[in-house]
């Protein structure tokens, strides 16, 4: 990582990957390959990566179990190479059933503070899907890695621990909401100001720097108040401080094109324009509004008479909302900057809006400190293992983010090119074929072989 932030790539880094558990191994010879073709192909022999395997899930547990018991799910080694060579890739890798890790995934994530799960979503031509127009779906989600519920922090009920929680949140804390304490399990919500704005942050960044529309908060704080309207808030106050002469938010654009119709429109008569309940609100709460239009006045010099239209525009919606939109008016979401869970849905419900998560790819990224781990985003599918049979697609597309990143941008637009050609062609593997007329099946093998004579 450079001193400017930016990453420092040589033209021949090695680079560290977990072939995966179940499909994995299938996946990722197909994968490699096709990564080995199309740097070969756009750099012509100047360009080359080194491929160091490393270890974690199945194979090092069957490998060294009984040398480092439950460490053998994820080595030492293993982390310390991600961490010591910044950039990797992954396939899917198996849950362990009573082992050191609940997720090898989220361990991964939580180590080496990968805080962005980078999920890009779109629709390749050809691709069988149950929507109308999944050609409309083309966003970019950014979901908090390391906070909201996935941190784990949660106690079983009948455990003396739990019941140490619940009888101080009782008597100590006064909650009086837990409908039944005695049978309660008791989990944590930790929701952070610096965890929600290093995300939106990054989010941000990513909008401005690939010259996106719009960023879209996505939360339930019309419920949790404290965590996930804080989530909102604190990315509203981000945005307007560290990026205010490139964006806009929603609201301030109602405000300024408004006044841009009526220069004469009195701040009250905003303010009614913006809330059409403001005539029922209470003093204070119409005093906020009307602060809420004056501040946004002030920015008439730089955003009014339709400057506004050039900024990035920042907004939010509420997350089961969101869930019906991203259906109904998909073209409406660009940037998605969303917590946990809400990304963990929302990211699988839009990729089976383009053709399902066989096919969609993901990163997990710290954008401080450069590391980055790519991966596929299903799981092992362990009774197709060894059939050569399973789609690669979403290592090939987790390869394709990974250059990107990388700054090898020719290499990861051939690929992108190239598998739409294939697709386009209906040379495709089963999952594909099977809803596909006139379709040519192709094993996980033969799918990269298609690929690399498409280059």
């Amino acid at each position: 990582m450079g001193s400017n932030g930016k990453l420092v790539v040589p033209d021949n880094p090695i680079i560290p990957f977990i072939e995966g558990d179940g499909t994995g191994v299938d996946i990722w010879k197909a994968s490699v390959r096709v990564f080995n073709a199309a740097v070969e192909k756009a750099y012509e022999g100047k360009k080359k990566i080194s491929w160091m395997e490393v270890y974690a899930g199945e194979k090092p547990f069957n490998l060294f179990r009984e040398k480092m018991g439950d460490k053998a799910w994820l080595p030492d080694e293993t982390v310390e190479a991600f961490r010591d060579f910044l950039v990797g890739i992954k396939g899917p890798l198996t849950t362990p059933v009573g082992g050191g890790f609940r997720s090898l995934n989220v361990a991964l994530r939580q180590l080496l503070d990968l805080y962005t799960c980078l999920r890009p979503i779109r629709y390749f031509q050809g691709v069988p899907t149950p929507v109308k127009k999944p050609e409309d779906v083309d966003v970019v989600i950014f979901r908090e890695n390391c906070e909201d519920i996935y941190a784990g922090i949660e106690w079983m009920t009948g455990t003396a621990d739990c019941e140490k929680v619940v009888r101080f949140l009782i008597s100590e804390m006064g909650v009086n909401k837990i409908r039944f304490p005695e049978s309660s399990s008791i989990g944590i919500k930790p929701i952070s100001r610096d965890g929600s704005q290093r995300l939106i942050r990054a989010a941000i960044q990513y909008a401005l720097d690939h010259k996106r529309k719009t960023v879209t908060i996505v939360h339930k704080g019309n419920i949790m108040k404290f965590t996930e309207g804080a989530f909102k808030d604190w990315g509203y106050a981000l945005a307007t401080s560290e990026f205010r002469s490139r964006v806009v938010t929603e609201r301030e654009s109602w405000i300024i094109n408004n006044q841009d119709r009526n220069p004469v429109l009195s701040v009250k008569e905003n303010a009614r324009m913006i809330d059409p309940g403001y005539d029922m609100m209470s003093p204070q709460q119409q005093d906020d509004i009307r602060s809420e239009v004056e501040a946004a006045l002030t920015l008439l010099p730089t955003h009014g008479n339709g400057q506004l239209k050039k900024l990035l525009m920042i907004k939010d919606a509420i997350f089961d909302i969101t869930l019906q939109q991203v259906l109904t008016r998909a073209k409406e979401f660009d940037v998605v900057a969303t917590m946990n869970l809400e990304g963990d849905f929302l990211s699988d419900a839009l990729a089976a809006q383009v053709g399902g998560i066989g096919i969609a790819p993901g990163a997990n990224i710290n954008y401080v400190t450069g590391h980055a781990i790519f991966e596929a985003t299903h799981g092992t599918a362990p009774k197709y293992a060894n059939l050569d049979k399973v789609n690669p697609g979403s290592v090939i597309l987790s390869g394709v983010m990974m250059f990107e990143y990388l700054g090898w941008q020719d290499a990861a637009d051939l690929i992108v090119k190239t598998l739409n050609r294939t697709i386009g062609q209906k040379r495709v593997t089963y999952d594909f074929e099977r809803m596909m007329q006139g379709a040519t099946l192709l094993s996980c093998s033969g799918f990269a072989d298609a690929l690399i004579e498409n280059m």
